[in-house]
């Protein structure tokens, strides 16, 4: 089961890793164009997990895993595909030399005077700016915040796929059919 785990986690986290360098790439280096773009891309590489418990299902189990297994299984491919986005986060942090949040900063204020704010409610907006950059330059606040993006969506994932992989005839294993 371990093995299963490790091997659909990375799996997942590859294709998150994949998929978010590929969006940064395209965008030109803004690493926060579409934040749905960005989900939807989780949301796809963690259907691993399904892929996996069901796996695990069919050819360990034979067929039936019951639920406590399935979710817990399903768990560990979350935390180990979420490590592995954090990872690579915060190697694309060290690579860029740390802009990212000033970068961000950067670009929720445009937004924020392009859509008129000005006086009080602009310098409001500046000083929650600074506090989410000093919070940020915390490797400890910064770490869990890249984890708590991710983890979510794995949680539930991990939920639905327990959910329906507990029925044995939901994706049911495919018989083999000997020639004889």
């Amino acid at each position: 089961m371990t093995r299963t785990i490790l091997t659909y986690g990375l799996i997942s986290g590859l294709i998150i890793i994949t998929g978010i360098i590929g969006t940064i790439a395209l965008n030109g280096g803004a690493p926060h164009s579409n934040v749905w773009l960005g989900y939807l891309i989780m949301l796809v590489a963690l259907s691993s997990i399904l892929v996996g418990v069901r796996q695990h299902r069919d050819q360990a189990l034979g067929g039936v895993i019951r639920f406590r297994t399935a979710f817990l299984m399903g768990l560990g491919i979350a935390v180990v595909a979420s490590l592995a986005y954090v990872a690579v986060w915060e190697i694309y942090l060290a690579i860029t030399d740390y802009r990212f949040m000033d970068e961000y900063i950067a670009q929720i204020l445009e937004a924020k005077r392009a859509a008129g704010v000005t006086g009080p409610a602009y310098a409001k907006a500046v000083a929650d700016m600074e506090t989410m950059r000093a919070q940020y330059a915390n490797p400890l606040f910064r770490l869990a915040m890249t984890f708590i993006e991710i983890f979510p969506v794995g949680l539930l994932v991990a939920l639905v796929s327990a959910a329906l992989l507990r029925a044995p005839g939901f994706l049911p294993a495919r018989s083999r059919v000997s020639a004889a």
